[in-house]
C-alpha cells in the first residue's frame, strides 16, 4: 500500500502543509519539526509526489510567463532563459501567448485564467499593462516581475533603453555624422510596448545634445521585424534629394531588413551608409552589424532566479535591476565619406 502525504502528517502529529514545506525545506518550519517530519518520512518510505505537494502547500510549483510574441529573437531567448531556471529548480513554465498583433483586445481576461491556473508567479515579457491590470494581479497574491522593459507599478528586468539609444546614436554623431536617420517601432509598438517610446527618446536627446536637426522623412517605422526594415529604408532611400549618411535602427532585426535593401540598390556600407542596432542579433555578427548589445538570456535567467528566490520564502527577492548593454563596434559604421 503506497504510503501518502497524509500518513506523514498523521504519525508527525503536524499537518499535511507542515510535511510539505519541511520536505520542500521551505522556511516558517521550526528545526526539531522539520527533522521530525523528515525521521517520519524516511520510516515510512514516504516519497513525495509533485501533485500531492502542491495540494497540500497550495503551490503549483509553475510560473506563468505573459509573452506578445513566442517568434521573435529577442523573445524568444528570454524565454530560453526563463525556461532554464525554472527547469534546473523542478518549475514548470505555463507560457501565456498573446499571439501578436495588439494585446489589448485579450488581455482583459488574462488575469482571471492565471488565477483559475493557479500559477505561484508571473513575468511579463516587455508588455504594457493598464494600471487596472497591475491593481488586478497584484490582488492575486503572486509576485509578479517585468522583464526587458518597465510596466508601472511592477519591478523589471531590462537595459536602460533610452541610455542605450543614446548611446548608439552618439557613436554615429562621434564619426562625424550629421545627416542620421532613425528606424522605430509602429504605432502599435508605441502603443504596446515602452521600450520603442524609451529608444525615440534616447535617439532625440542625442540630436538635440550635438545641435543636429531631426528630419521627419528620415523618421520611420519599421515594426521592429526585417521585412519592416526593409520597407522602411525603402521609403528613406526612394525620397527626392539627398539621403542619409547614417541609420540608427532600434533593433538589429530592422537594421538587418536595412542592409538587405541597400544591397539591392547598390549603396555600400558602411562607405555610403552607416547602420547601427540595438540587440546584438544573433545574424548581427556575421552581417558585420555594429549594435549595442543586450542579453535577454540573461535578463530571463536573472528574473526567474529572483521569483523563485522569492517564492522560497527570501523576502525582497523581487527589485527592479537594471542590466548591462555595450557597443560591439563592427563593419557597418565608419566616418561620413563627404
Amino acid at each position: 500500500m503506497r504510503v501518502g502525504i497524509e500518513d506523514v502528517a498523521q504519525r508527525a502529529q503536524v499537518s499535511t502543509a507542515t510535511v510539505s514545506r519541511a520536505l520542500r525545506g521551505l522556511p516558517r518550519v521550526s528545526p526539531a519539526t522539520r527533522a521530525r517530519v523528515l525521521s517520519v518520512a524516511q520510516e515510512l518510505g514516504y516519497v513525495p509526489s509533485r501533485s500531492a505537494s502542491g495540494l497540500a502547500s497550495g503551490r503549483t510549483e509553475t510560473v506563468g510567463l505573459l509573452v506578445p510574441y513566442v517568434d521573435r529573437w529577442y523573445f524568444g531567448h528570454a524565454i530560453e532563459g526563463v525556461d532554464q531556471v525554472l527547469r534546473d529548480s523542478g518549475y514548470n513554465l505555463l507560457l501565456f501567448s498573446l499571439g501578436g498583433g495588439s494585446a489589448y483586445g485579450r488581455q482583459r481576461s488574462f488575469t482571471e485564467t492565471m488565477v483559475r491556473k493557479q500559477i505561484d508567479a508571473l513575468l511579463v515579457l516587455t508588455l504594457e499593462l493598464s494600471p487596472e491590470e497591475v491593481l488586478q494581479l497584484h490582488h492575486t497574491g503572486i509576485p509578479v516581475l517585468s522583464v526587458g522593459g518597465p510596466v508601472e507599478g511592477c519591478p523589471g528586468v531590462f537595459i536602460d533603453d533610452s541610455a542605450a539609444a543614446q548611446a548608439a546614436t552618439e557613436h554615429l554623431i562621434t564619426l562625424g555624422h550629421r545627416k542620421i536617420g532613425y528606424l522605430h517601432g509602429g504605432a502599435q509598438d508605441e502603443q504596446d510596448f515602452e521600450v520603442p517610446n524609451l529608444r525615440t527618446a534616447g535617439f532625440e536627446t542625442a540630436m538635440s545634445r550635438a545641435g543636429l536637426q531631426l528630419r521627419p522623412e528620415w523618421m520611420v517605422p519599421g515594426n521592429y521585424t526585417v521585412s519592416g526594415g526593409v520597407r522602411a529604408a525603402a521609403q528613406i532611400f526612394d525620397l527626392a534629394g539627398e539621403n542619409p549618411t547614417a541609420i540608427f535602427c532600434g533593433s538589429d532585426e530592422m537594421a538587418l531588413g536595412v542592409m538587405f535593401e541597400a544591397q539591392r540598390r547598390g549603396i555600400r556600407i558602411p562607405a555610403e551608409l552607416s547602420l547601427i542596432g540595438i540587440d546584438d542579433h544573433d545574424f548581427s555578427g556575421p552581417a558585420g552589424l555594429t549594435t549595442m548589445a543586450q542579453n535577454p538570456w540573461d535578463q530571463g535567467r536573472v528574473a526567474a532566479t529572483m521569483v523563485l528566490a522569492e517564492l522560497g520564502g527570501v523576502a525582497g527577492s523581487i527589485q527592479e535591476k537594471i542590466m548591462p548593454f555595450a557597443l560591439l563596434e563592427r563593419n557597418s559604421t565608419a566616418p561620413p565619406q563627404c
